[in-house]
């Protein structure tokens, strides 16, 4: 990933930066839902939504002349831990199949909500601007856009390696294996899970805040449950409950997925010309 901006051009495929970028981004999605997922047992079918909450945040206000990164990034996260709240709060009322569908109920709720909004373009999407940090990072500059992505990465990885080991990831992992248990030794394990929630959701906010910034467009396509379903598989493909698998799975995932489109294009121009 460090030197893919210098590599990419050397090799003739300058491509590869921007294939890169994406990556990292869907990549801190995953992270995030694999510390509910993997390391608490809460399988979230509609995790996607706050890509599209922090997606939009960042282009509504844009939309409005506010592209302060220091303004738009501290709101997009905070609402993404304020919908986290919410929703985490009445889904976790409930277990298994059913925690899966809430989530997604409410998850395509948001979706539809996009849809509706009219003023930002709805079904269509809106355009978004890049963040400003007042001169400190200029983020129009693909190589700056670059290494400020791989920087977020490496501080959500941080994060959750320090949440992972510490006590409240300790209790975390135990609500996973055997919640009665850890409710019998004393613990809230309603607030741990609650809690849990909420900063994933925030941690995928800033993968959302990130897509907006490098597409420079959202629409609700973002946060539609086949986007919820994608991450679902990124966390599984690379392996739950490790810190590095959903950084494989994402990889994995995107260049299949890369490799099945280019097949189908190839067999649509093959059809085309006969």
């Amino acid at each position: 990933c460090i030197i893919m901006p210098w590599l990419a051009p050397a090799i003739g495929q300058e491509f590869f930066t921007d294939v890169f970028t994406r990556t990292m981004i869907f990549a801190i999605a995953a992270i995030s839902l694999n510390l509910i997922m993997g390391y608490g047992g809460m399988i979230s079918f509609g995790h996607a939504v706050y890509i599209g909450i922090g997606g939009y945040t960042v282009g509504i206000l844009s939309y409005h002349g506010i592209d302060n990164g220091w303004i738009q990034w501290p709101v997009a996260i905070g609402l993404c831990g304020v919908f986290a709240l919410i929703f985490g709060a009445i889904s976790l009322r409930t277990k298994g199949v059913y925690f899966i569908m809430i989530t997604l109920a409410f998850a395509q709720m948001v979706y539809f909500l996009g849809i509706s909004l009219e003023e930002f373009g709805g079904d269509d999407g809106m355009p978004a601007y890049r963040s400003t940090f007042g001169g400190l990072i200029d983020l129009y500059d693909p190589l700056s856009f670059y290494y400020f992505v791989f920087a977020m990465l490496l501080a959500v990885l941080y994060l959750c390696h320090r949440i992972i080991h510490s006590r409240f990831g300790m209790v975390l992992q135990g609500c996973k294996s055997n919640e009665a248990r850890m409710q019998a030794l004393g613990f809230p394990t309603y607030r741990y899970k609650l809690a849990a929630f909420i900063i994933s959701g925030m941690i995928c906010g800033i993968a959302g805040a990130l897509f907006a910034n490098w597409n420079e467009f959202v629409s609700p396509a973002a946060m539609h449950w086949t986007r919820s379903g994608d991450l679902l598989i990124m966390v599984i493909l690379g392996g739950m409950g490790t810190l590095f698998g959903p950084i494989l799975g994402t990889v994995l995932f995107l260049l299949l997925e890369e490799y099945i489109n280019e097949c189908m294009d190839a067999l649509l121009f093959t059809g085309a010309g006969g």
